[in-house]
Parts: C-alpha cells; sequence; structure tokens
C-alpha cells in the first residue's frame, strides 16, 4: 500500500497497533514457511508456538457421532433446523447459556453457582477481552498487568480500544509470583505519570508460565480492586486445563467466600472453549461479570460477534452430558500430566529446567544458561538458532515482556506424540553440540539472522527458505492478506 493509500484509512488501521510486529508473531512466519509434517515435510519448522489442545479431541468426536441429535444438519437433529437457523436475539439460545453456567461451576468443581443470565457471548477470548476493554476504559487509561503476560492481550485489549497495558514486574526468584508490593510499586509508577488505572488484568492459570494462582493472591487483588476502585479482570481460559495438584481457585469462588466486602462490580471473567477443549475453530468467548451495566453493554456488543446458533445447540447438548462433561475433564487432564511430564523429563534428560506448572498447555523454559550475554538481544539471537537451525517454533520470554532474558514459553499439547518425539531430538542434538562447542562458537561467529521475509516485501533469503511444502497453515492466527 502506498502512502497516499495509507491516508484513505483510519489511523487504527493504518497503524502496527495489531502487534504482528513481535517475535512471537515472527515465529508464526518462520512456520508458515516451512511447517513440519512427520511423512511430507519432515525436516520442516515444529510449530511449539500454538497453544492448542489437541490431546482429547478424540473424545469430543466420539460424543458427536454417538448424539447426532445435537446437529440441525442431520436427520436426527432436522426437526430443530428452522427454529435454530431463524434469528437469534443478542441473549443466545437460553438453553446454551444455561449449560454454559452449569459447565463453568463443574469446572470449578461445583464450589461456585453461575447465572445463566451473567453469560455474554463473544467471538473467542480475543472478542471478549476486546470487549471487556471496551465497556471499562477509555483511549488512554491503562491496565496493570503481572509479567510475563500473553503477547495478543497487546492486541486484545489495547487494539481498537486505546488503552495502554502497564506491567507490574515479576521475577523467577520467587517463581514470578505475584506480590503486593510489585503491585502497588505498579499502581503509584501510573498514576505518577498521570496514568488512569482502570483494571487490573490477570490470566489464571497463567500463559505462558503453566501456573494457578492461590486463594491469597487472588484475595488480595481483590480488595485492591475494591479499595482503588479499579477493575479486576481474570482470564480464566485454561481453569479446565488443570492437570495436578494445587486445585484451581476461581476469583469467583473468592469473592464469595474470602472476601465478603470486594465490590463485585469490578470482578470480571473471560472464558472460552478454545482451550480445555481444543475447539478455537468454534469461536466461544464468555463474558462473565457480576456488574449489570457491563452485562447490558458487552450484550449490546455481542452483535459484533455473536455465537453461531448451530454452535450453541451442538454445546448446549454436549455441555449439559454432566457425565460425559466429568469423564472428558478427567481424561484431559491425565493426558494433559502424561505429556507434561514425557516433555518436561525429556529436557531434563539434557539439563534443560522449567518452572514447575500444573496447568495450561505450555511449559515455560529456562534456556538463561545458553544465552551469550544476559540482554534481550542474546535471548532473541538464541532464538533465531532455534527457530532457523533447530527448526522449533518455541516463543522467546521478551515477546511475553518478561524482564530476565532467556525463558521460553514450548507449547507440547498440539501434536501427536510421534512430532513431540522429534521435537526432543531436535533439542537433544542441539544441546550436545552446544556443550561440545559452545565457547569456540560463540567467539567465531557473528549474530545468525533468521531467513524471514522483511516487513513490507520478500527477500533472497525468503526465498530460499520456501519450499514446494511450504504450504500455510491451517492453525496459523496471522492475518494473510493478498
Amino acid at each position: 500500500m502506498g502512502g497516499g493509500s495509507a491516508e484513505l484509512l483510519s489511523r487504527i488501521a493504518a497503524g502496527d497497533g495489531h502487534g504482528e510486529n513481535s517475535s512471537y508473531f515472527d515465529g508464526w512466519k518462520a512456520y508458515d514457511i516451512n511447517p513440519f509434517d512427520l511423512h511430507r515435510n519432515p525436516d520442516g519448522v515444529i510449530q511449539m508456538g500454538l497453544a492448542e489442545n489437541q490431546l482429547s479431541l478424540d473424545l469430543i468426536e466420539e460424543w458427536s457421532i454417538n448424539h447426532p441429535e445435537a446437529s440441525i444438519c442431520t436427520a436426527q437433529g432436522a426437526s430443530q433446523f428452522r427454529r435454530i437457523a431463524n434469528f437469534q436475539d443478542y441473549h443466545g439460545l437460553p438453553e446454551f447459556r444455561e449449560a454454559m453456567a452449569k459447565f463453568m461451576g463443574q469446572v470449578r468443581g461445583g464450589k461456585v453457582t453461575f447465572d445463566p443470565d451473567r453469560v455474554v457471548m463473544s467471538g473467542g477470548a480475543t472478542g471478549a477481552q476486546d470487549t471487556l476493554a471496551f465497556c471499562l476504559a477509555d483511549p488512554g487509561d491503562a491496565y496493570l498487568v503481572p509479567t510475563p503476560y500473553y503477547p495478543a492481550f497487546d492486541r486484545d485489549c489495547c487494539w481498537r480500544s486505546g488503552i495502554k497495558l502497564l506491567p507490574i514486574e515479576c521475577h523467577s526468584s520467587n517463581n514470578f509470583a505475584l506480590t503486593r508490593e510489585a503491585l502497588v510499586a505498579a499502581y503509584d509508577g501510573a498514576r505518577s505519570q498521570g496514568i488512569r488505572v482502570k483494571g487490573i488484568l490477570v490470566t489464571n492459570p497463567s500463559n505462558p508460565l503453566g501456573t494457578i494462582m492461590g486463594r491469597g493472591t487472588l484475595a488480595m487483588l481483590a480488595e485492591f480492586a475494591t479499595e482503588h476502585r479499579v477493575h479486576l479482570i481474570c482470564d480464566e481460559i485454561y481453569a479446565g486445563s488443570v492437570f495436578a495438584k494445587p486445585d484451581f481457585v476461581s476469583i469467583a469462588e473468592v469473592v464469595e467466600r474470602d472476601v465478603p466486602g470486594c465490590d463485585r462490580d469490578l470482578i470480571h471473567i473471560a472464558y472460552s472453549l478454545s482451550k480445555d477443549f481444543g475447539l478455537p475453530g468454534f469461536r466461544v468467548g464468555i463474558i462473565y461479570s457480576y456488574n449489570d451495566a457491563v452485562v447490558a453493554c458487552a450484550r449490546k456488543m455481542s452483535s459484533f460477534g455473536l455465537v453461531s446458533s448451530q454452535t450453541q445447540y451442538f454445546l448446549a447438548r454436549m455441555l449439559s452430558d454432566r457425565e460425559f462433561m466429568a469423564r472428558f475433564l478427567a481424561e484431559s487432564a491425565r493426558r494433559l500430566a502424561a505429556r507434561h511430564e514425557r516433555f518436561t523429563s525429556g529436557l531434563r534428560d539434557v539439563g534443560i529446567s522449567c518452572l514447575p506448572g500444573n496447568a495450561g498447555l505450555f511449559s515455560w523454559m529456562d534456556l538463561r544458561s545458553m544465552l551469550r550475554d544476559k540482554t534481550p538481544e542474546a535471548e532473541l539471537e538464541l532464538w533465531r538458532v532455534i527457530i532457523h537451525k533447530v527448526k522449533l517454533n518455541v516463543s522467546p520470554g521478551t515477546s511475553f515482556h518478561c524482564g530476565e532474558p532467556g525463558w521460553f514459553r514450548v507449547c507440547h499439547a498440539n501434536m501427536d506424540d510421534e512430532t513431540m518425539e522429534v521435537a526432543l531430538d531436535r533439542i537433544r542434538s542441539f544441546v550436545q553440540q552446544e556443550h561440545k562447542a559452545k565457547a569456540k562458537r560463540w567467539a567465531a561467529r557473528g549474530p545468525l539472522r533468521l531467513s524471514l521475509p522483511r516487513r513490507g516485501g520478500a527477500t533472497a533469503s525468503h526465498l530460499a527458505l520456501s519450499s514446494p511444502l511450504a504450504l500455510m497453515s491451517p492453525q496459523s492466527p496471522m492475518v494473510h492478506a493478498s
């Protein structure tokens, strides 16, 4: 697009606020150019930057086959076709909201009850965060977010709303746990710069750490939000992906049981079925707010991203099958635990440790000892080697706003066992080579550059890296405009 053409667009559309200019998304581009396939392209880049759960999709497939009446496009479900295919209001199907509310309680161990009338739909968790930002803050206002945090929050919360995300600095010395001291420092720092803080955004379980937030920390956050009149937004999209003790604690349980004086008008939950169920293509995001005005506004906004009524109908029936849901959650947790143990033990065998985690679809991998220097530049240099030479798309900690260079998020639930073993073999070979010639190689060579197209146009290195097998990834979140 020429400079003159850019003037035809809005400032938001013409700008780069979407956040694609990040190493997090650059890794996706490397995968898109040369995607791994066990049989057709075994030397390709293995996708370990995708937080997706493909370990238990067979259970959902089996349920779907055994319940054809759950689809309006089968002979068994066709009697509901006209009712479901017809126009639906912003509230969504009553049976879907009822089933979702009960399922959210089931995921949280039955310790809290959710009101179906407070369930608001959106186009995935991305749409949920975008809608909440629209409802809660004005351009120039800020959320405080503990580091490290999900890179796409910069897009989800900021791109259209114009708000800022300000870090609450957390450190490896206490396993990146959030403290009140760090929260107060971030809040006071924002206020001293004249920035109005409108909310605190946390992910629980954490992406990228794979850890859960303790009851005491959540109570502290609820008390702080009430005291300072700021919103508390809890992204709980991995609530059903906890595979080991301690158990998950929802902010919903905390405000009901532990902080009776909490102002519930300030408490909001984002959820989706993308992670726990591995159904990101269904685009089912949920906003659950205790604030009536937020529920009303978010429901109006849902007209821009309402979940398909056919999808609602199918999920209402599946989520209402409590016996199946209990079996699915238990088996999914078992498989996630097994995959997590196999992958992290494989890393331990070659001297690589990970932050102890019990949730999520990934591990927070510690490669600080492999850095040339303890700098963000050295981290990105190592990351380029991992993508270009080892051919693994892992995500560098700098893209998660981590203040300590050398941490990487590595996803391991989005692949079959064979692919995971190939990934471990590649890591094992790389570490062994590094141990043999580390000092000599780092001294002799200059920085390795990833062969990617420069932003704005193709290069010879881009063409050299491409291959006839470099098909576009069907799972990529990147926008591929012609």
